[in-house]
């Protein structure tokens, strides 16, 4: 290795080359307009629930607001992979620069991690709604809300801050490709030519804590929910009850079971292959997913968008 060469991997000065979906696709280019179009559905159908919350009287509750925000992070979380993976292939460019990696790694650690805590969030506010209605108001007040979903935010940068500086800082002098179509951490440590065993212990515990915490608060809400609906009287209150969780559940089961597999399941089970269909699907499927899931099967934001539609054909 020439002093350029380890001055570079050393100094952080590295471009690395993001090998990306399309190396292994037969036709990238049906699948770069396939992604586009699912990126345009994406930022058009979480921004059109943005603006449906925000604007309609009816939506101005905790719910509906802790919805906007899980539709504010898909957009931002699909902004930080895809415009980038869909330019590198439309100018037959592949590469990132190491501050470009870092910046996007920590972008999205930050928002996966702040959306583990705002579904968390969210399953706490069903149960709350549905175990004690006559508090909802007070124990789900406006500024309890905007305090949980600040907490979220905070959170998720925490993770953030925490894995992206020593992620970047290890030495990279094995090859510079990334088996990845973004910045991701477990792809990035296979490049390390240094020993990162105790890194990847430390990052494990880090996700373990990430996941656990909201997976114990979301079991145990919607443990007390299903013994609640189990005990209703009305079958008509029971069906809304169900309909409303199981919308959420829907989307914490697809995003945790991606996240498990990515960060909690032993190397071995893992290739690079299967790495980026998992990571494409919770980063760039999701996010298309979560409108349609508390869209099609949510009567008030149907009914509001409806009423958006007829105002805007008057």
């Amino acid at each position: 290795m020439d002093n350029s060469t380890w001055v570079a991997n050393h100094t952080g000065q590295l471009d690395f080359i993001l090998m990306g979906l399309f190396s292994q696709s037969k036709h990238p280019a049906l699948l770069c307009v396939v992604i586009f179009v699912i990126f345009l559905m994406a930022l058009s159908g979480n921004s059109i629930l943005i603006l449906l919350i925000h604007s309609n009287a009816h939506l101005q509750t905790p719910m509906y607001f802790f919805i906007s925000q899980l539709s504010l992070m898909d957009v931002m979380y699909i902004s930080v992979t895809v415009p980038k993976m869909l330019m590198d292939q439309v100018m037959g460019v592949n590469e990132i620069s190491a501050s470009e990696c870092g910046m996007q790694m920590f972008l999205y650690l930050t928002l996966v991690g702040s959306e583990f805590f705002l579904l968390a969030a969210m399953a706490y506010d069903r149960y709350v709604a549905i175990c004690h209605p006559l508090r909802y108001s007070i124990l789900m007040s406006h500024r309890v809300c905007h305090l949980l979903v600040s907490g979220c935010w905070f959170l998720g940068s925490v993770d953030g801050f925490m894995l992206t500086p020593v992620t970047m800082t290890f030495p990279f002098c094995k090859t510079r490709e990334i088996h990845h179509f973004f910045c991701e951490v477990p792809a990035l440590m296979k490049l390390s030519c240094s020993d990162t065993s105790l890194y990847e212990t430390l990052m494990y515990l880090c996700c373990v804590l990430m996941l656990l915490i909201p997976v114990t608060v979301i079991s145990s809400s919607y443990s007390f929910i299903l013994l609640t609906i189990h005990r209703m009287n009305s079958a008509e209150g029971r069906k809304k009850a169900f309909t409303t969780c199981s919308s959420h559940m829907t989307v914490v089961i697809l995003f945790f079971g991606a996240a498990i597999y990515t960060y909690m399941l032993p190397s071995s089970y893992h290739t690079p292959e299967k790495n980026m269909i998992v990571s494409a699907f919770y980063t760039i499927l999701t996010p298309v997913l979560n409108p349609l899931i508390y869209s099609l099967r949510n009567k008030d934001v149907t009914g509001a968008l409806k009423k958006m539609l007829n105002m805007g054909s008057v």
